[in-house]
C-alpha cells in the first residue's frame, strides 16, 4: 500500500467486523449514507457470482474498465506474493481513492485484528455479534475470538456492538478502556421497537426515529439496521449529518442479496448463506416464523472446514427433503 501512496488514507472510513451479519450492516450503512448525499464507498466479501459485486460506490459495482486499471496498478507495485483478498483489498482502496468517495464502509474479511482492511483509521468501529466461528485461526474461546475482533477499536475511537454475552462485553470493555475509546451496546444504549405492521422505531444515544422500514427478511435485520443507524448517528458528529428522511429512504432502498432472499414467490424459492451455526440458528427462527406450514425441499451446500454436523443437526428436521450439493471452491465438502 505504501508504494500505492496508501490510498486508504484518502477516506474516511467505518469498518466492520462479527461473525454474522457483517454485510447486511455494510449495505443499509452505505445506502443510507448515500442517500445522504455522500459518495459512499463498499467493500464488501465474499461475492456471490462476479467479484466486482465486492467493491461498490453508491450501490454500483466497479466497472470493468476500472478493474482493469487498478489491478493493473496494484500488479505493478506489488513484487511479493499476495492473497487473492489483500489484492482485491488494495484494488478497492485504489478504487475508492481513484473515485474521491466521501467515505468508504469496509466488511472485515475475517477476524480483525490481522485482516488485511484493519489497515485504515475508521471513524466508527462495529462489532455485530461474535461467536464461535473460524476457530483455527481465531482462537477457540469467545474472549479470543472477541480479542480479535476488538482490534479494530482504535485509540480514542468508537465501538459500537450488538453482542450480548457478558464475557464477549467485558472483554470489548477492556480494550475500548486500554485505548480511552467509547462503547456503545445494542440493547442499552441504542434500542428499538417492532411493530405490528412490520415497522419498526429507533432509540438512539441522540436520535430518534419512527415508523422505519427494513427491507431485509427475518428479524434478526432489526438489529442490523439498529448498528447501522447508531453508526450513522455517531458519524454525524464528525461532520456526516444524515437527514432524517435520507435516513428512511436510503435504509428502504438498501439492496442485499443472498439473505433470506425471495427469488420466487410462487412456488416459493429462497436462498440464504448462513455458513456457521449461529447464522444457521437465526436461518431457522425464521423459517419457522414468517414461512410456517409449508412444505420444505433444502438444498444444502457446505465448506468442509465448517461445522456442519451442529449446522445439518439444527437444519435438516425442519425440510421435508434434502438435497446435498457442493459450492464450487477447493474447500468444498462433497455430498
Amino acid at each position: 500500500l505504501e508504494r500505492l501512496d496508501n490510498p486508504q488514507n484518502s477516506f474516511p472510513s467505518v469498518l466492520i467486523a462479527g461473525t454474522n451479519g457483517k454485510g447486511s450492516v455494510a449495505a443499509m450503512t452505505a445506502a443510507i449514507l448515500s442517500a445522504g448525499g455522500f459518495r459512499t464507498g463498499l467493500y464488501t466479501s465474499p461475492d456471490l457470482i462476479d467479484f466486482r459485486e465486492r467493491i461498490r460506490i453508491d450501490g454500483r459495482m466497479i466497472g470493468r474498465r476500472e478493474v482493469c486499471i487498478c489491478s493493473e496498478q496494484v500488479k505493478g507495485q506489488i513484487s511479493e506474493d499476495m492473497s487473492y483478498f489483500e489484492f482485491l483489498t488494495a484494488m478497492a482502496f485504489l478504487h475508492f481513492q481513484r473515485r474521491q468517495v466521501d467515505i468508504a464502509v469496509l466488511e472485515i474479511g475475517m477476524g480483525g485484528r490481522l485482516d488485511a482492511t484493519n489497515v485504515v483509521s475508521p471513524l466508527v468501529s462495529i462489532i455485530t455479534n461474535i461467536s464461535l466461528d473460524h476457530r483455527e485461526y481465531l482462537g477457540g474461546t469467545l474472549a479470543e475470538i472477541a480479542r480479535e475482533k476488538g482490534g479494530i477499536i482504535r485509540e480514542r475511537g468508537i465501538c459500537l456492538t450488538a453482542a450480548r454475552q457478558k464475557l464477549v462485553i467485558e472483554t470489548l470493555a477492556v480494550i475500548c478502556r486500554e485505548r480511552g475509546a467509547a462503547l456503545y451496546r445494542l440493547g442499552k444504549d441504542i434500542r428499538t421497537t417492532i411493530h405490528r405492521d412490520g415497522t419498526f422505531s429507533y432509540r438512539g444515544i441522540g436520535q430518534r426515529h419512527e415508523r422505519l422500514i427494513c427491507p431485509l427478511a427475518g428479524r434478526h435485520q432489526f438489529k442490523n439496521a439498529a448498528l447501522a443507524l447508531g453508526a450513522v448517528e455517531l458519524l454525524g458528529d464528525a461532520g456526516y449529518s444524515v437527514p432524517g428522511r435520507a435516513i428512511s429512504e436510503g435504509l428502504k432502498r438498501t439492496r442485499w442479496e443472498g439473505r433470506l432472499e425471495v427469488l420466487r414467490r410462487a412456488p416459493l424459492l429462497l436462498v440464504d448463506g448462513a455458513h456457521n451455526p449461529a447464522g444457521v440458528a437465526v436461518l431457522c427462527r425464521a423459517l419457522e416464523r414468517d414461512f410456517p406450514r409449508r412444505r420444505l425441499f433444502l438444498i444444502f451446500g457446505v465448506m468442509g472446514d465448517k461445522d456442519y454436523l451442529r449446522m445439518a443437526k439444527r437444519l435438516f428436521p425442519l425440510a421435508d427433503r434434502v438435497f446435498l450439493t457442493c459450492p464450487h471452491s477447493e474447500r468444498t465438502l462433497p455430498p
